[in-house]
């Protein structure tokens, strides 16, 4: 990480005042919910509200304490979201399910705001914590993200969001709306990129070479209604039938797959739309994502998302 750009940050949030601990928790409350410290009668620390994007977000330091979010807190103030923790500063132990990670400068952690967490430093820890309510952050990864605690450090994904993170702190200028709307969708495919679940099965190289290749056909393809498993089969060189066990064996089907794909770009080619406010409709994007019928596209995406794409047009949810 650039060390010039880090110390900008610490040094920039230092001049913003010293909070006691109420002021600290009700700055802190709209981000990432009530959180309870062991000594407040001692404690000092900082909060600058953040706009990334148009995604909320905080600058947090404060001296040595352990911090918690527990169960009485979540009560209070029925938050159902995730946040992502990107540590600027120092380093810090955050425990959530009795699941353990430790963060060094540069390292993301993925926090589930809606179970009780805890957080140990040692008083020279700097964060930036990013709001993901878990409805917008399902539309904009295109799947519901494993639960508990997660922790990233030097993968591609993380490094690359981390530095647009700082770099969008940093940056003194207003980002125009057009803009800040991609730089939000680069957000949340980064943040896919990261909660993508893995595939725990042991395999030889040659097959996930082979299956990394058939999915690099899937998604240069999936627009072609006439494109099925034949005719990746045929592509790639290898018989029907070794190509569904490819899928066997990864828990899923070659057609699961192939709807998945066209799913998943279909909602952010939705995302996209709203974002945009472009002209294009639903129909156009469904037939764009291979789909013949707007009505089986429309069954498919509410079995996938459980809502119509009219409802994720709206960036709702149905109750």
């Amino acid at each position: 990480m650039p060390t010039a750009d880090l110390l900008m940050r610490s040094a920039d949030l230092l001049q913003t005042p010293e909070l006691n601990y109420e002021q600290w928790r009700d700055l802190l409350r709209p981000i990432c919910g009530l959180h309870t410290i062991d000594n407040p009668e001692t404690f000092a620390g900082r909060v600058r509200p953040r706009d990334i994007f148009g995604l909320n977000a905080s600058e947090i330091r404060n001296n040595k304490c352990r911090c918690e979010r527990t169960q009485r807190d979540i009560r209070v103030d029925g938050l159902d979201h995730c946040f992502a923790v990107f540590q600027i500063a120092g380093r810090s132990t955050i425990i959530q399910d009795d699941q353990p990670v430790a963060l060094a400068v540069g390292d993301v952690a993925f926090v589930n705001c809606a179970r009780p967490v805890t957080y140990l430093n040692d008083g020279h820890e700097q964060w930036i914590t990013l709001q993901l309510p878990r409805q917008r952050l399902i539309r904009g990864v295109g799947f519901e993200p494993r639960g508990g605690l997660t922790g990233y450090s030097g993968t591609p994904a993380s490094r690359l969001l981390f530095q647009l993170v700082l770099d969008a702190v940093n940056e003194e200028k207003s980002t125009p709306t057009s803009a800040g709307n991609y730089m939000q969708l680069a957000i949340f495919d980064l943040l896919g990129a990261l909660l993508a679940p893995e595939d725990p099965a042991p395999r030889s190289l040659h097959s996930d070479r082979l299956f990394r290749r058939i999915c690099f056909v899937v998604k240069d393809r999936f627009a072609d209604p006439d494109f099925g498993p034949s005719e990746i089969a045929a592509e790639v060189g290898i018989s029907l039938r070794y190509l569904q066990k490819l899928f066997t064996n990864r828990g899923c089907s070659c057609s699961g797959f192939i709807q998945s794909v066209r799913l998943d770009q279909a909602a952010r080619s939705i995302n996209r739309r709203a974002s945009m406010k472009s002209g294009q409709s639903l129909s156009e994007i469904a037939y764009a994502c291979g789909y013949r019928d707007y009505n089986n596209f429309a069954r498919a995406f509410r079995q996938r998302f459980g809502h119509a794409p009219s409802v994720h047009l709206q960036g709702t949810t149905p109750t």
